[in-house]
């Protein structure tokens, strides 16, 4: 007889140690086995980082003439095409709201382990503080520790799991919230237009009422940067994903023509990566690209992902002014609910966009 398979949702993670706790112990030969990844290529550290794509979102929604803002369209729909990513300046949220976020976020992997454990993830749900998609005791693991929080709408949210301490953060992350949904909107909209649709009003409605969760990230120092992985490659099932990085140091990496590379973050600027609810709606003309984090041998990195979502009652498909004059569908349309069951209930190391391919 075999053994009892134990059923696979994503939104049920197996708990696994802190990665900062652990590297506070560890010396340089130490890294337990569980996080090397002998299954990949060892990390290249000594590329120098690129510059993605650098978006200017004045030159977009208060142009100087409409010449300026068609070539900067010219220039997002190229990274939305190419990239699957760009760095978007001048994009409106305050110096302050962006501090603030990066000061809390840090205080709170600051406190004591046993005050972070109080936001610790229940069973049957990834959110709180912990790790992300651990399905098995046998699966690798990535070098980082995280807090997963669910924002907007107000109704979603789970205070159960907000930090009380750092003083002010639950305040803070409602501030960011709002402004991170105000760039959003913008973003999608503006993506709607470099595609040519009609109704990219429509599109940025959807988000402006939509759900958005927000994850930090640390990545502790560890003295194998090359044989460990931050985040495994994986993409985005967002519409768009909103990328903080709370520092000078790369770590995040794109795949970008079958080579890893690692960005350069840009102070003040915001990291936009496209997700699988865009590609789909773009009929495939933008695409969600895989991308991973690294790790450094001396200091740790933080960021501060917001996944931005249309409203859930929004079907999820490829818009209907991209499937005419012989265009044919190349993904199938889902109303939110199941796009997001067929996403957590699935094989991780099985492709999400693979299965819903028309």
């Amino acid at each position: 007889m075999g053994g009892v398979v134990r059923n696979i949702n994503l939104e049920c993670p197996l708990p696994v140690p802190s990665v900062q706790e652990l590297a506070k112990k560890l010396q340089p030969e130490m890294v337990p086995p569980r996080y090397l990844r002998d299954d990949i290529a060892a990390v290249n550290l000594s590329d120098d980082p690129h510059h993605a794509p650098l978006i200017d979102m004045s030159k977009l929604v208060n142009p100087d003439s409409q010449r300026q803002q068609e070539k900067e369209l010219q220039r997002l729909h190229s990274a939305c095409k190419h990239w699957g990513v760009f760095q978007l300046i001048n994009h409106g949220v305050g110096d302050e709201s962006l501090r603030n976020m990066r000061k809390k976020a840090q205080e709170f992997f600051d406190l004591p382990l046993q005050e972070k454990k109080r936001c610790a993830q229940k069973p049957g749900s990834h959110e709180g503080y912990g790790q992300a998609f651990v399905t098995s005791e046998q699966q690798k693991l990535d070098w980082s520790d995280m807090i997963f929080l669910r924002t907007l709408p107000i109704e979603i949210r789970n205070f159960n799991l907000w930090p009380q301490q750092p003083l002010k953060f639950r305040e803070t992350l409602v501030t960011y919230s709002e402004d991170l949904r105000k760039v959003a909107v913008s973003v999608v909209r503006l993506m709607g237009m470099a595609l040519g649709l009609e109704a990219y009003e429509e599109i940025s409605n959807a988000y402006r009422e939509g759900r958005y969760e927000v994850r930090m990230n640390l990545y502790p120092p560890c003295p194998e940067p090359e044989r460990v992985l931050g985040i495994s490659p994986h993409t985005d099932i967002s519409g768009i994903t909103l990328l903080l990085d709370c520092g000078n140091i790369p770590g995040l990496q794109v795949l970008k023509d079958g080579k890893w590379v690692t960005v350069l973050p840009i102070h003040g600027a915001i990291f936009v990566n496209i997700g699988h609810v865009s590609e789909i709606m773009s009929n495939g003309i933008y695409k969600a690209p895989y991308h991973r984090a690294i790790v450094n041998r001396l200091k740790e990195r933080l960021s501060v992902a917001t996944f931005c979502y249309p409203n859930s009652t929004v079907n999820i498909g490829p818009a209907e002014e991209l499937t005419k004059w012989g265009n044919r569908p190349l993904y199938k349309t889902l109303t939110f609910a199941e796009y997001k069951h067929k996403f957590y209930n699935r094989r991780l190391e099985d492709s999400f966009i693979e299965m819903i391919k028309m």
